[in-house]
């Protein structure tokens, strides 16, 4: 699926040391604003301990996880909506995203240079939203002057859509994000159309020093971003990104000693790639097998014929049924055939949604 999350934040935050940790690339990373220019896709495995018991019961000859992109999209500064920058070809890169990880500094370290010349995440998320929301403004002012002249017409859908403008218009000038707009169904439907940058999902990711990460109380810093994220209706997590980049590099064995050596059970960054997942509204279902075990990825309330339609077309277009169990009962039972002597295999039809940890055989003819 062609969703992705765009790794945002001024320069020098840490998102190219993060990004080169999710997909283990040579990204540069230097000290110095603007190093990343061109957007960097990196395409990550969903971490998911189900595959590994899924490949216990079927002995399968090949694993495919479920995946997530993402897009290293070089630092805004300031002034960004007005060109500051090279602003508008970034803003550009974050209208092709899904999904937002707004990486914001919250370490002191006097061999880093901050662009603003101190560290503070409040003021540093918030720099970031008001050029987006600037950049909102912007267009919604075009769109605004085209639908009222079309209004002025009489077009019913374009009088509609004006009324929606004006009300957008002034939600945002006066200081709120696109996301908290209260809209129906039908009015969020216009809305989408204008790709709007405040109205994407956000995850402030506090890039914490290597004595922060091992803290289990936040520190005065991380806390003022946490505070902010809810605020603004939006969530955090924290993470070493310079420790994350060392975790990527070394092998298992050594992996568990360095983790535990720092007092955590898994590296920080599955927490990045589970919350972008989940930014992107996405869940998996699986399909198994001797030859493949595989989580397919579908948008989050999905019917059993468009989760066909991720293995291929014909699949979803000749749909009859499915037949379904879920990941738990068949690694409570171990097998399909115990499921199937205690009558825990069902078949659905066209209407059924589909549930994260499904494990689905599909019937088709075409």
């Amino acid at each position: 699926m062609a969703l992705q999350c765009g790794i945002v934040g001024l320069p020098n935050v840490g998102k190219s040391t993060i990004f080169n940790a999710l997909t283990e690339l040579s990204i540069p990373a230097e000290n110095y604003p603007f190093c990343t220019i061109e957007p960097n896709l990196g395409i990550v495995n969903l971490p998911d301990n189900r595959l590994n018991r899924l490949a216990e019961i079927y002995q399968p000859e090949k694993i495919t996880p479920a995946t997530v992109e993402f897009l290293d999209i070089a630092g805004l500064v300031r002034g960004a909506s007005k060109g500051e920058g090279k602003g508008n070809q970034f803003l550009g890169n974050i209208r092709q995203v899904s999904a937002i990880l707004h990486v914001v500094r919250c370490f002191e370290d006097d061999g880093i240079i901050h662009v603003d010349g101190s560290v503070d995440p409040v003021r540093d998320a918030d720099t970031i939203e008001t050029e987006l929301l600037f950049a909102d403004l912007e267009t919604l002012e075009k769109r605004h002057r085209k639908t009222e002249k079309l209004a002025r017409s009489g077009d019913r859908h374009m009088q509609m859509e004006l009324e929606i403008l004006n009300r957008l218009v002034d939600h945002c000038s006066n200081g709120h994000r696109a996301r908290t707009f209260q809209a129906t169904k039908e009015e969020l439907a216009v809305i989408n159309t204008l790709h709007l940058l405040t109205q994407k999902p956000i995850l402030y990711i506090a890039n914490v020093d290597e004595n922060e990460i091992m803290n289990t109380e936040r520190n005065k810093l991380v806390q003022s971003l946490f505070d902010y994220a809810e605020k603004e209706g939006n969530s955090a997590i924290r993470i070493c990104g310079k420790l994350e980049q060392e975790i990527a590099i070394i092998d298992s064995e050594e992996k568990e000693l360095f983790l535990s050596e720092y007092n955590l059970s898994e590296p920080g960054l599955h927490k990045v790639i589970h919350a972008g997942f989940d930014l992107l509204g996405l869940e998996t279902y699986f399909t198994g097998g001797p030859k493949e075990v595989r989580a397919w990825t579908i948008k989050k309330g999905s019917s059993a014929p468009k989760a066909a339609g991720e293995i291929h077309t014909d699949f979803q277009r000749g749909f009859i049924k499915a037949e379904i169990f879920s990941f738990n009962q068949l690694d409570q039972y171990g097998s399909e055939s115990a499921l199937s002597d205690k009558g825990l295999i069902r078949q659905e039809g066209k209407e059924y949604i589909v549930q994260d940890g499904d494990c689905i055989f599909f019937k088709f003819n075409v």
